[in-house]
């Protein structure tokens, strides 16, 4: 006679059955929280923003020259091959400024460099138009794309402490956050006006040259001209959502000839 024997199934306790809905739950909610907040980034920058800000505000004579001539001379140290000059001259030329050849024809004189175009922070943007002209630009400026984050920030709160469901909740900000983009374009140009007066104006300059790690020579020079000088640095910005830098740049460049055109 044979003994038949079984190995008794225990029952699912608590805890597993706890855990078995709950790693498909966190799933999923990873997944609508990151797509929720792709959307609202989506949604909050689907149409291009452009502007522009001046760290300094420049006022010219307001008792013109008669002879409304202009010098312009636009410099580009940035990476990127753009020309602005054009469109400066272009605007100058419909306030009914005359383009001159030389600064010695000239009754004013526009002096540009454009420092830095490409992807910016925002947070750096604003330190380095708040530096003002010649000053430093902040490390984040130039490389640096931001938003693509924002779409985990919503969520994350959540998550925290959810262990697997977390992990596999980063799936879905990493599909949302590749798919909705926050872009910002900047394009960062120091400006210099000169404008010609009959009185001698003095001026001083000091540099301050740095030799080695140690030992710093100061130097200065004084002389009179016949133009007086005012600066200022301008940050022009193009953000949308997944924005490309073809799309950008033409929006820019119009943004910094409107500014410097504005001022005279």
């Amino acid at each position: 006679m044979h003994r038949i024997t079984s190995t008794p199934i225990h029952p699912m306790n608590s805890k597993t059955i706890a855990r078995c809905f709950l790693v498909p739950a966190l799933s999923i909610a990873s997944f609508v929280f990151a797509g929720c907040a792709a959307t609202e980034v989506a949604l909050e920058h689907k149409d291009l923003k452009v502007q522009s800000q001046m760290s300094a505000t420049i006022f010219l004579d307001v008792e013109a020259p008669a002879e409304k001539t202009i010098f312009v001379d636009v410099r580009n140290t940035s990476d990127k091959d753009i020309d602005v000059a054009s469109l400066i001259k272009a605007r100058l030329e419909q306030k009914g400024y005359a383009v001159v050849a030389s600064a010695q024809q000239a009754s004013y004189v526009i002096q540009a460099n454009v420092l830095q175009v490409g992807m910016a922070n925002p947070s750096a943007l604003h330190d380095a138009l708040g530096a003002g002209w010649g000053g430093p630009l902040a490390g984040g400026v130039a490389g640096a794309l931001i938003g693509g984050n924002r779409t985990s920030n919503s969520y994350a709160g959540a998550m925290n402490g959810a262990g697997i469901g977390g992990l596999i909740g980063g799936a879905g900000e990493m599909i949302a956050g590749s798919l909705v983009k926050d872009v910002t374009y900047s394009m960062i140009t120091d400006v210099q006006i000169m404008e010609r007066t009959d009185a001698a104006v003095a001026q001083t300059v000091q540099s301050n040259l740095q030799q080695g790690t140690g030992t710093r020579v100061v130097q200065s020079s004084e002389s009179t001209s016949k133009w007086k000088k005012y600066q200022t640095r301008i940050a022009s910005t193009a953000n949308k959502v997944n924005l490309e830098f073809s799309e950008a740049l033409p929006h820019l460049e119009e943004q910094l000839a409107k500014s410097v055109a504005g001022i005279l």
